[in-house]
Parts: C-alpha cells; sequence; structure tokens
C-alpha cells in the first residue's frame, strides 16, 4: 500500500472537513491505496493543560467580528462536506497534547482512523472537551483499545518526547499549517481540499496499479 501522512489536529475544523471531503472521494471511487498515518500538529502548543473558554480565545485570536465571519465560512464549507458542525456546543478550546498521544497509540491496534473520525465528532457535532483524559480513555475504548493500557501510558510520559519531536520536525520541514496530506512521503496536498482533487488522485493511482505487471 501508499503512505499517506496526515497532519492535523482534531481541534482543527478544516481537519475535520478535509477528511470528510477525502472519504467522499474514496466513497466515490471505491479506490482506498492508503496505509493511513495520522501524525501531530497543535494548533496551539502553548495551551495551558486544562484549555480556555472558547468564546475568549476566538476573540483573543482572532477579534469578535472577525471570528464570527470566519466561522460562518468554516460552516459553508462544513455543510457541503456534508458535516453539521455544532460550535454553539463548543465551550472550551482544549489543550490536544493527550489526544495525540492516543491517537498515537491506536496506530497499534489499527484504529487510528476511527478514533480521530470520533473525536472530530466528539468535538466539533457534540461539544465534548477531548482534552479530558476519561473521555478520551473512553474513546480509545469504544475503538477497541485496552482500557488499562491506555490508563498506565496516560499516568506516565508515553511518547510524550516522541510527539513532541515529531511536531517539531514537521514545523522545521515547512509545515504551518493543517491539514497536511503527504503521499508516498513525498507529495505534499495541503489544505481541505474537494472531494473532485482526491478523486483525480484516486483515479491516477488505480490507472497506475493497474498498469504495473
Amino acid at each position: 500500500m501508499i503512505t499517506l501522512d496526515i497532519v492535523s489536529d482534531p481541534i482543527c475544523p478544516w481537519c475535520y472537513i478535509g477528511k470528510a471531503n477525502f472519504d467522499r472521494a474514496v466513497e466515490a471511487t471505491g479506490v482506498q491505496p492508503f496505509d493511513i498515518f495520522w501524525r501531530p500538529f497543535q494548533l496551539n502548543p502553548d495551551m495551558p493543560q486544562g484549555g480556555v473558554d472558547r468564546r475568549a480565545y476566538l476573540e483573543r485570536k482572532f477579534g469578535p467580528e472577525k471570528a464570527t465571519r470566519v466561522y460562518a465560512q468554516i460552516e459553508e464549507h462544513a455543510k457541503t462536506a456534508g458535516l453539521d458542525l455544532r460550535f454553539d456546543l463548543i465551550e472550551r478550546t482544549p489543550n490536544t497534547f493527550d489526544a495525540h498521544r492516543l491517537i498515537r497509540w491506536a496506530r497499534t491496534t489499527g484504529s487510528q482512523t476511527a478514533l480521530v473520525s470520533q473525536l472530530f465528532a466528539r468535538y466539533f457535532e457534540r461539544g465534548e472537551d477531548i482534552g479530558d483524559r476519561d473521555l478520551l480513555l473512553e474513546a480509545g475504548v469504544s475503538v477497541g483499545m485496552e482500557r488499562d493500557v491506555v490508563q498506565r501510558l496516560f499516568d506516565g510520559d508515553a511518547d510524550r518526547e516522541l510527539l513532541e519531536t515529531e511536531e517539531a520536525t514537521a514545523r522545521e520541514i515547512g509545515v504551518n499549517g493543517v491539514p497536511t496530506f503527504i503521499v508516498a512521503g513525498k507529495h505534499v496536498v495541503t489544505g481541505a481540499q474537494p472531494p473532485e482533487l482526491w478523486t483525480s488522485v484516486l483515479e491516477e493511482l488505480a490507472a497506475k496499479q493497474t498498469e504495473t505487471p
């Protein structure tokens, strides 16, 4: 299979939209040649462990008027992608480092994408705090991870240094926004691209695989 590294953050709405568009292309073509590896990127690497009030965060980042315009645009793109985002339910902007740790551990059980999908839905559709370890534990168990193992990993610093290094490396090679899709370790697709682009990519890959003896 072809490697597809997806650099993202589970509180990034464009990442959710980008994933939805990719999924629509896969469904339309019936082609999925990728071994997907979700990679960490924190939109807010300096976020306090307990997160912050979302309204205050947005006003500080954008200003009240710009925040309204920005998120109105995001909602339009989300609807086109078939998503119903409920920003009104989100009370806090969380620190996502523990979520990224859990996503990394889900790789060992083959449940990374299922977990990422669930974290997106929990945050953007239910307004849940995905910085909360109890919630993350339940999310991990629901996709087949062992509760005791996850709890033990959370209780220590498992993979903290690894993820910090991986994120730093991503920034060093030029990843400064998400989602960023890296195909076969060399072809980069940035942003929440429309399904049509992914349909073209998938059809081209399928044609090349057919031509290969």
